[in-house]
């Protein structure tokens, strides 16, 4: 009877060890490595979202087998984006210059440099730029499609917000408002 419980108890513990080892082996990048300034992950000169708001991608999805992406977004006047929601991500923003309205869910507030804010997956957020010049960096994990929806939107000339809307659920992020205002 001690032989079976021992069996049963060691099957039963085996799926733990398998998620153990799926969650604490992510990386694949094995090497340091550094994003000079003005540039983004790939080397190349700055993303640009949207026609003119540098959003560059610091650490690839593809640096971490999709745990995480991180991006630093240098905003100009008082830009935005529209009510979204990410079913499977996280994120955080950290402001480190300007001033910044956040909206997710019935949490709202100002955050100034230095100030970090946590999102919750599944929860519809929003952030406004409320000063002329600001810039945050952000991270999502698990990292998703974010950055090729960026990667996409940029290469899109003049797209409607229904081009943008299709393009944004294809990655997996759903536009549900539109964007705060003043």
């Amino acid at each position: 009877m001690k032989r079976k419980q021992f069996l049963l108890s060691s099957l039963a513990a085996f799926p733990s060890f398998v998620l153990a080892e799926t969650v604490f082996t992510y990386t694949i990048t094995e090497k340091p490595f550094i994003v000079r300034s003005g540039k983004n992950r790939s080397g190349e000169s700055m993303m640009k979202y949207m026609g003119m708001h540098p959003n560059d991608v610091v650490i690839s999805r593809h640096d971490t087998n999709n745990a995480l992406s991180v991006f630093l977004f240098t905003g100009f006047g008082n830009v935005g984006t529209p009510l979204h929601v990410h079913p499977h991500q996280d994120e955080f923003f950290t402001v480190l210059e300007g001033k910044y309205r956040f909206v997710c869910g019935e949490t709202k507030g100002e955050l100034n440099e230095g100030d970090t804010i946590f999102l919750p997956r599944n929860i519809p957020h929003q952030w406004l730029q409320l000063s002329v010049n600001g810039k945050l960096i952000y991270a999502v994990t698990p990292a998703g499609e974010l950055e090729d929806f960026f990667k996409e939107a940029n290469d899109l000339k003049n797209p409607t917000q229904e081009e943008i809307d299709k393009l944004a659920l294809k990655h997996d992020i759903k536009h549900i408002g539109p964007p705060l205002s003043l």
